[in-house]
């Protein structure tokens, strides 16, 4: 039977599938491919949380149904990391909810709000759940360019003057997977001043809240007075403590929007199992020296790869946050995008990077580069890269020829 789902037709390719295959093939042939596309980190989860977890485990009766909104010891552990990071106060049974991942709860909450025809205001480039989660609920978008030189306010001014009807909701994500992009407390109070106003939902996405470098800290929305009238912040432990693969994220914030992404839930999932949230209370409330042992890790990468890169003629700014640096691609290559250059990229170099288009059409001209290796692999990264931009002329000639452009 031929048929074509709506909401599946209104999810463009996915940019990253034709990279993602050839590194596949890639391996497949033997190649040593130094990956720096997906940010998956890849340092080892905190030990006195594993052990948590077995512990948890070995008792029948969390085997059981969980609770979609997360357990009580959960939810209260991230009251009081609120409460010593940010000077907030939150209230664990109506402000804040567990996810499974943030990128569940955001889409969730997008399902939750979204009527046919809303419009969501997305940053461009962003995370692709941001646009898809509204995308996938009906709605539709709006994009804000975001990046060097973009005043936020001035594009979120002119964004609302110009849409019909008044857009719905507004997100935010600061630091910015991709962009690596940092904003400060003062950058949050005129949001709120603005959306209040405009009487606009606020969806802030701050995964990275704790990979930060230099004299930088994140700020959170909800420190700002009355942000909780308009809006809702989403973190997870995944980049904090080491944890992707547990997916476990909170939604913390306004109390009718964490009602209606519980509702929701409710309808949809029992809760991550029980000992993993018991695992996640202990990396919220147990020793917090892993926090700072990652972001050296990182800040040290961060450098290495700069410095390296750098000297093989890459030259790429230093983030401020996240685990990712956003590189503008190099001279010789900014006609053929940054899809072909990441291809180019793999193919010659063994070095796996993300096209910066895959994260909207604002990205294009860069790549993101996540630091997932080591620092001996970065070095090799940055061998090959030299020899892949000494040869750049023979590699692009050959590229157009072999696509028919010569």
């Amino acid at each position: 039977m031929e048929y074509e789902f709506h909401r599946i037709k209104r999810l463009p390719p996915y940019v990253f599938a034709e990279v993602n295959a050839m590194k596949a093939k890639a391996r497949g042939d033997g190649k040593d491919v130094i990956d720096f596309g997906m940010g998956n980190p890849d340092l080892a989860s905190p030990s006195h949380v594993v052990d948590k977890l077995v512990e948890a485990s070995r008792n029948s009766k969390a085997h059981r149904y969980s609770v979609s909104r997360g357990i009580t010891g959960l939810r209260r552990a991230n009251a009081a990391y609120y409460a010593r990071r940010f000077g907030v106060e939150v209230d664990a049974e109506t402000e804040t909810i567990v996810t499974l991942g943030s990128k569940e709860g955001f889409a969730n909450l997008a399902m939750a709000i979204t009527s046919p025809g809303d419009v969501a205001l997305v940053p461009n480039p962003s995370y692709p759940i941001h646009a898809y989660g509204f995308i996938i609920a009906g709605g539709a978008l709006r994009h804000l360019p975001v990046g060097p030189n973009i005043n936020i306010i001035r594009e979120l001014e002119q964004a609302v003057a110009h849409s019909v009807p008044k857009p719905l909701a507004v997100v935010l994500n600061f630091p910015s997977n991709p962009t690596a992009q940092v904003v400060g407390l003062d950058f949050y109070q005129e949001v709120v001043e603005f959306c209040r106003k405009h009487q606009i939902w606020i969806l802030s996405d701050l995964a990275y809240a704790e990979i930060y470098f230099d004299d930088y800290v994140p700020p959170s929305i909800l420190q700002v007075p009355g942000a909780r009238d308009i809006a809702v912040e989403f973190s997870s432990v995944s980049k904090t403590y080491s944890m992707p693969g547990w997916r476990i994220g909170f939604a913390t914030g306004n109390s009718k929007l964490i009602a209606a992404l519980a509702r929701i839930k409710s309808y949809l999932d029992y809760g991550a199992f029980t000992p993993v949230q018991v695992a996640a209370t202990a990396a919220l409330n147990g020793p917090q020296d892993v926090i700072e042992e990652a972001r050296n890790v990182y800040r040290q990468r961060r450098d290495v790869l700069v410095e390296s890169f750098g000297r093989a003629g890459w030259n790429i700014p230093s983030p401020s946050a996240t685990m990712f640096a956003w590189a503008p691609i190099p001279d010789l290559f900014r006609e053929i995008g940054s899809l072909e250059f990441s291809k180019l990229l793999l193919e010659h170099a063994e070095v796996a990077v993300s096209p910066g288009v895959g994260f909207g059409e604002y990205g294009e001209g860069y790549v993101r580069i996540a630091l997932v290796e080591n620092h001996q692999r970065i070095h090799q990264a940055a061998r090959n890269i030299r020899r892949f931009l000494s040869n750049a002329e023979d590699i692009i000639g050959a590229s157009q020829k072999k696509r028919g452009e010569l």
